[in-house]
């Protein structure tokens, strides 16, 4: 009896992808243009400026020289700020989880993990965003970096021009055009290339079977988690810190990947769990979502420990130089951002950590689906918070991003239900298929 439940549960099972999911996709997708347009007007219209009008103006006591101190410097409309700077939020946070699916699978091949294989697929198919992701960010860049980042702006790093400043010119070693092009390419590249690698890998060993394939993608993820430790702190540096020109931590790698990280396991446990309620995965156990339980809570308060132990250093030294950076989230703009501040740490840390504290939560498929939602909109939120106050300042809001996040939102579950229906969910021919289905905790 053993023997015939094995068989029947490592069979292939082919996700079909039906109209009903597509019109949800395109729903989420429509939604989103309508907010974005509604967000747009608002922003265009001035409705609600008038209570962020002296947030705005209060910049310069807020902030001195620091990161983007000048709000209209390049002359651009808030609404079209508001537009670039949530089109690079939303797409760092989509394309940061999207790489992680590859993390995640390099990770358990190389710790030669067994439990992982049912859900190997999703991870697989959660780069299907890498691509398109790469292409939105060299776009949004080379058309927007100058209401993005600060560093950019057109005789900063000049002695004598009226824009230069002294400490961003230092930095200009690697702070410049060519060579953080060159830099965001190589990260792209590697993350698009080895999510290629491995997932011809595993195709070819689901269709030729035997274990050399196996062997070749431990072989490409020890490779690839070299040089994603590397990228993945660099691309952090680029794509976020750098838009706080004169601040920086030595800690914020570790931040922004600790956020990208929990955020990818949220999305491969909610997609499991939504897999197994449609009738796939039929051999995905409580078992296998306590493990995903266990990491979500283990690093819910692994990004608390960075989060805290980055805030506490500087809020111990109180350097003006590095308290800035605080300042404008935590009581600056006029409060515009403290609301959000401590939403933050209730939504990536208390509520992770109580809703998953206990055994019987991390196997109840209700909860984990509850607490994955919740962190995936909580690190939203939390690069929103990174982003905003050194671009717009006090002239931030919700409508436009919310708008510009539901349309990634709906492109990237149209990409990633393509992906996984392209294969079957289960890798039938892996060696630790059996361990797998037989898992245990």
């Amino acid at each position: 009896m053993a023997t015939l439940t094995h068989q029947e549960s490592a069979t292939a099972e082919q996700l079909v992808v039906t109209g009903g999911a597509r019109k949800t996709f395109i729903t989420i997708i429509v939604a989103g243009v309508v907010v974005l347009i509604l967000g747009l007007l608002a922003s265009m219209l001035g409705w609600g400026a008038a209570e962020h009008g002296e947030a705005a103006g209060h910049l310069g006591a807020s902030a001195g020289h620091g990161a983007g101190a000048s709000v209209h410097e390049e002359g651009s409309p808030v609404w079209l700020k508001r537009l670039l700077v949530s089109l690079w939020h939303s797409n760092v946070f989509f394309l940061g989880v999207s790489t992680i699916g590859t993390v995640f699978m390099a990770i358990n091949y190389v710790a030669y993990a067994g439990w992982s294989v049912l859900v190997k697929r999703i991870s697989e198919a959660l780069s299907a965003w890498i691509i398109p992701g790469a292409v939105i960010m060299l776009v949004v860049f080379l058309i927007g970096r100058h209401d993005i980042f600060h560093w950019t702006h057109e005789g900063i790093m000049d002695k004598g021009n009226p824009n230069y400043d002294s400490i961003i010119a230092g930095k200009s070693g690697f702070l410049n055009l060519p060579f953080y092009l060159i830099r965001t390419i190589v990260y792209l590249a590697i993350w698009a290339y080895f999510s290629y690698k491995l997932r011809q890998l595993s195709l070819a060993e689901d269709q030729l079977g035997g274990t050399v394939w196996f062997h070749k993608s431990i072989n490409a993820s020890a490779l690839f988690l070299v040089l994603y430790a590397v990228s993945s702190s660099m691309s952090a540096w680029d794509w976020v810190m750098s838009v706080d020109t004169h601040w920086f931590s030595t800690m914020f790698g570790w931040y922004v990947f600790a956020s990208w990280w929990v955020s990818g396991i949220a999305a491969i446990a909610l997609t499991a769990i939504f897999l197994k309620q449609a009738g796939y995965l039929k051999a995905l156990t409580s078992n296998h979502l306590h493990d995903l339980g266990k990491l979500m809570f283990g690093f819910s308060i692994f990004w608390t420990y960075v989060w805290f132990a980055q805030f506490m250093l500087i809020w111990y030294a109180n350097l003006p130089e590095e308290a800035v950076y605080f300042n404008q989230r935590l009581g600056g703009f006029e409060g515009h951002y403290t609301g959000l501040f401590f939403f933050n740490i209730v939504i990536n840390f208390v509520f992770p950590f109580l809703g998953l504290m206990t055994r019987d939560a991390k196997r109840q498929m209700i909860i984990m689906k509850i607490v994955c939602i919740a962190i995936l909109l909580g690190h939203w939120s939390d690069f929103y918070l990174m982003l905003m106050p050194a671009t717009l300042k006090g002239e931030s809001g919700f409508l436009i991003e919310i708008g510009v996040a539901a349309i990634f939102l709906g492109a990237f579950l149209m990409l990633f239900t393509r992906r996984l229906a392209s294969a079957s969910l289960i890798p039938v021919h892996h060696p630790f298929l059996d361990e797998s289905v037989h898992h245990t905790t």
